[in-house]
């Protein structure tokens, strides 16, 4: 049986994914941030990580970084709720085998574990195209110095912001207070230079973020 251990900030998600997995895939463990999970994977030596990409102490492309680079033979497939360019080809570059979103379906996602565990390489369908286009031709994204000024978490809001989203709709989907989304929409217009959150708007759409 596949052995998998499952990397989130969450608790409530990373219950419900176990449950999904049911007995047909084995759960050898939990971890809620960067460090736990580097811990985690050194004592259980899973099969696959079910690694989320915003978290805290660094988020999914630290722990790549710290297990990968340590030479674990570990795979990692990455499983989260943003879909955006940056994510996607940062965590496939940092060394993962897949990318799933959080709308995957317990069978899809035991399916996915399954074959990632074999070596195949796993994308949910609407992100395959995009990868592989991203990596076959000059358009990946190009290194970014206001972009890699941001946190994860303010490239989440970000994004949700150039998509139209109210506060609380991004807090909301981020599990975060509103008083929180409205500190990291400062600090963003900071950073970014920027004047308010059409402008904000404007940035992420020139950058493809939406």
């Amino acid at each position: 049986m596949t052995r998998v251990l499952i990397v989130d900030d969450h608790r409530l998600f990373r219950s419900g994914v176990r449950a999904e997995l049911g007995d047909s895939i084995e759960v050898v463990g939990e971890a809620e941030d960067v460090e736990t999970a580097v811990q985690a994977i050194a004592a259980h030596q899973p099969d696959v990580v079910l690694l989320d990409v915003h978290m805290p102490g660094g988020g999914g492309q630290e722990v790549l970084r710290r297990v990968l680079g340590s030479g674990s033979q570990v795979r990692f497939l990455a499983l989260s709720v943003s879909d955006a360019a940056e994510d996607v080809i940062g965590v496939i570059r940092g060394g993962a085998r897949g990318y799933v979103t959080k709308n995957i379906s317990g069978k899809e996602l035991t399916d996915a574990i399954r074959r990632v565990a074999e070596g195949d390489a796993v994308f949910s369908p609407r992100l395959a195209g995009f990868v592989l286009d991203a990596f076959a031709s000059s358009e990946a994204p190009s290194i970014d110095p206001e972009l890699d000024s941001l946190t994860q978490r303010e490239r989440e809001v970000l994004r949700l912001i150039a998509r139209g989203y109210a506060y609380k709709e991004i807090a909301k989907e981020l599990f975060i207070s509103v008083k929180t989304v409205e500190t990291h929409v400062s600090s963003v217009l900071r950073k970014l230079q920027l004047s308010n959150r059409h402008e904000l708007s404007r940035w992420a759409t020139a950058r493809r973020l939406v």
